[in-house]
């Protein structure tokens, strides 16, 4: 179309009178071809009423375009000029901002190229939305997640996110950790175990790639998940530069949709990273835990541990014991065989230790050839129960060196409170140490308790 000016119903104005100015011209003519007696037609004042007419009828031609076409493109300007606005509010970080279908949509309500062109607008700010949605989701979710380093809590936040992001009723995050599979967290899961032997894991883990399991309605699944029937099952491997590091499991009740599965994955490359830093954490956090020789808990650590028992056994007025425990002429064994010999010894002693040491008991290496057992619930009866069947154990046990036999005993020093009354759990240890003294002069290869014998 021809332009002549930069406004487009300016521009159909001037054609549509000058339409009309036409038709008006040719109007008389046309009358006289049909046979109305020319003296009668090709008269002034005729066509100047024909030529007045056109520019009638063009100009209302041209006031209902602009109540027609024109309202519906100044509605759709409004809203793109709304949009902006919303986009550019959120570009500033304002928060609560949305964009409904009443308040930046417009109604379809023609099949023409207006209709055409609602919909498509409507289609554009819907999509643009949802991407800025799943955007801020992301980010969310990303910076919840990069807050947490202890394993449970960032897996325990990572499943909720993901449940809501993508609908789902249940789910798990299993965990990769020293060749075996764990499950982290679980929730709506009904038997969370019989998960990690289920052949849809194992396949998932076998070919690292996403398994979606649709379940027909006459397909049952008791014993798996609880509550509810699900129609939709995902199991996605976390992987970590190539490197599986567990996999997360989520349930619907319905189909997945797109955004859903397209949030999946958005989140979970969000999760590999944040799972990779939070295991490398654990690893070193337990590095820095136990000891380098014995695998047991340095002293360190195995003080923090008693602080948070003797805190427990206060709180719920419950027994707490500890055992204290020196290798008796340590320093002739170290002399005699040499230090690699020594250090054997001290392995044996700690193994030794923890076969008889009860469930939920702590087994620290204090300094040394020093040993601190930390016995939750354990009376005074307890206490002397659990050094005596240390103490003999101990004395059976020997370490060969060559054709020589080496044999090993220790001394035991134990208390256990309330019926020690102590004020904190130093004093624990330090009457504990002061028994374990009492042993050594009392002969050695014998238990001792504070406040008797």
């Amino acid at each position: 179309m021809i332009r002549i000016t930069r406004k487009v119903f300016t521009d159909l104005s001037i054609f549509m009178i000058g339409l009309g100015l036409l038709i008006g011209f040719v109007f008389p003519f046309f009358v006289s071809w049909m046979g109305i007696p020319r003296e009668y037609v090709f008269k002034p004042w005729f066509f100047i009423a024909c030529v007045t007419a056109g520019i009638v009828v063009g100009a209302l031609n041209i006031s209902l375009a602009r109540a027609v076409v024109g309202s519906r493109l100044k509605l759709l300007g409004n809203r793109m000029q709304y949009v902006t606005r919303n986009l550019k509010a959120i570009k500033a970080g304002q928060e609560n901002v949305t964009c409904d279908a009443e308040q930046c949509q417009i109604k379809v309500d023609s099949e023409d190229e207006i209709g055409h062109s609602t919909a498509a607008f409507n289609s554009l700010v819907e999509t643009l939305f949802e991407s800025i949605e799943t955007e801020n989701s992301l980010a969310t979710f990303n910076q919840l997640l990069g807050s947490q380093l202890a394993l449970h809590d960032l897996t325990d936040k990572a499943l909720q996110q993901f449940m809501l992001h993508t609908g789902s009723a249940a789910g798990a995050v299993l965990i990769e950790y020293e060749g075996t599979l764990h499950v982290s967290v679980s929730l709506g899961i009904k038997n969370v175990t019989s998960l990690i032997e289920s052949d849809h894991v194992k396949n998932a883990l076998r070919n690292e790639r996403r398994i979606q399991i649709s379940l027909p309605d006459d397909v049952q699944v008791e014993g798996v998940l609880t509550d509810f029937r699900p129609r939709e099952v995902i199991i996605e491997p976390v992987l970590y530069k190539e490197v599986i590091l567990g996999l997360i499991i989520l349930a619907t009740t319905k189909n997945y949709s797109n955004d859903a599965l397209t949030r999946l994955n958005l989140f979970g490359q969000g999760l590999a990273l944040a799972l990779h830093n939070a295991l490398l954490f654990d690893r070193l956090e337990r590095l820095a835990a136990l000891d380098s020789l014995t695998g047991i808990y340095n002293r360190r650590f195995g003080m923090t541990r008693l602080h948070e028992e003797f805190g427990r056994s206060l709180r719920m007025n419950a027994p707490i014991g500890v055992l204290m425990m020196d290798l008796d002429h340590f320093k002739q064994v170290n002399d005699t065989y040499g230090h690699l010999t020594g250090d054997r010894v001290l392995l044996r002693l700690a193994r030794v230790a923890r076969s008889v040491l009860r469930e939920g008991d702590i087994l620290v290496r204090y300094g040394g050839e020093e040993f601190l057992a930390i016995l939750p619930g354990a009376s005074r009866h307890d206490v002397t129960d659990i050094g005596e069947r240390l103490r003999r154990k101990v004395s059976e046990t020997s370490i060969e060196e060559g054709d020589e036999s080496i044999k090993v005993t220790i001394s035991l020093g134990g208390i256990s409170f309330p019926e020690n009354d102590v004020p904190n759990e130093t004093e624990l240890v330090n009457r504990a140490d002061q028994a374990l003294y009492l042993a050594k002069e009392s002969g050695r290869n014998c238990v001792m308790m504070a406040g008797g014998s």
